[in-house]
């Protein structure tokens, strides 16, 4: 069987909309757990962070029928993305440590940035530049609500836009197994990936976190798996050089969040880039509405 054009794939972008909303704001809650766990050792953070997850799609697997290690002639392509996931949610985690978490999200939004670029390079999608203004408007508005400082340390900085670097790599490789494998198989095949990879730090170093982090580590496995859930599916709804925008809702919410836990206060600037963020969101529905009216209706799914 060929492999499927990934320029003339059909988008569902009111689905790829609806799950990028949950992926944004579980990511911004497990952000905040991450930071409410404090002085726990970042391997063992990535490790709860996948371990959930794992016993989730596992579950799923077994409901589905479906056997998650039966043999796939994209078991590289599955690995990759398990490699690059990880490398993303380490440095992120690194960063989170560090950082404000204003200030690392917005390192870790950069993702948009490198899907563009590999979506175009290496799946070969049509690059739109009616998307430019949208995505330029969502970086602007992302810059007002978080308003970073950016006086922090050099090395946790750069592990936070690296982060987003090897994320943009991950959600293209698993935008490149549409229709090969199946979401759940992706998520199981990275969150197995890096507990088996962070355990050996866990057993090397042994800790006895305090009742609070235990509560903060279910929670940052619990929001990361709602999280990893919305976002592998909206990448299979949509292109990814078109919903890559929406990952952009994460800074949002993570405000809100802030707000609500930290009682961090929204001013006139949050306020213009949650304008300018959801604005960017609405003009690229608006586009995928006009391509979809011009192309015709697709046929019916199964």
């Amino acid at each position: 069987m060929s492999a499927p054009d990934h320029r003339t794939a059909t988008d569902n972008m009111p689905r790829a909309m609806a799950w990028m909303v949950l992926s944004g704001l579980s990511f911004a809650m497990m952000g905040a757990t991450v930071k409410l766990s404090g002085d726990v050792p970042v391997a063992m953070k990535v490790f709860f962070r996948n371990l959930v997850t794992f016993g989730i799609t596992g579950l799923v697997a077994i409901n589905m029928r479906e056997n998650p290690f039966a043999r796939t002639p994209f078991a590289k392509l599955l690995i990759l993305r398990s490699l690059c996931g990880l490398a993303g949610v380490l440095l992120y985690f690194v960063a989170l440590s560090r950082l404000t978490l204003a200030d690392a999200s917005l390192l870790n939004k950069t993702s948009p940035f490198f899907v563009m670029i590999f979506a175009v390079v290496f799946l070969k999608e049509t690059f739109e530049r009616a998307l430019v203004p949208a995505l330029i408007a969502a970086f602007i508005g992302a810059m007002l609500v978080i308003k970073p400082s950016f006086d922090y340390e050099l090395l946790p900085a750069v592990g936070g836009f690296f982060s987003g670097m090897f994320a943009g790599m991950a959600y293209t490789l698993v935008r490149a197994m549409k229709g090969r494998e199946s979401p759940n198989r992706i998520i199981f095949t990275f969150s197995l990936f890096s507990t088996v990879a962070t355990l050996p730090f866990l057993i090397a170093n042994p800790v006895h976190p305090t009742s609070g982090q235990w509560l903060a580590l279910l929670g940052t496995g619990v929001f990361a798996a709602g999280g990893q859930f919305g976002l592998t599916f909206a990448y299979h709804h949509a292109r990814a050089s078109r919903i890559s925008v929406f990952t952009y809702l994460h800074v949002l919410f993570a405000v809100v969040v802030g707000y609500l836990i930290w009682n961090e206060r929204l001013d006139s600037a949050s306020i213009a880039g949650g304008v300018l963020i959801i604005g960017a969101a609405v003009y690229i529905h608006r586009v995928g509405l006009w391509r979809s009216r011009a192309e015709g209706p697709s046929p019916k799914g199964p």
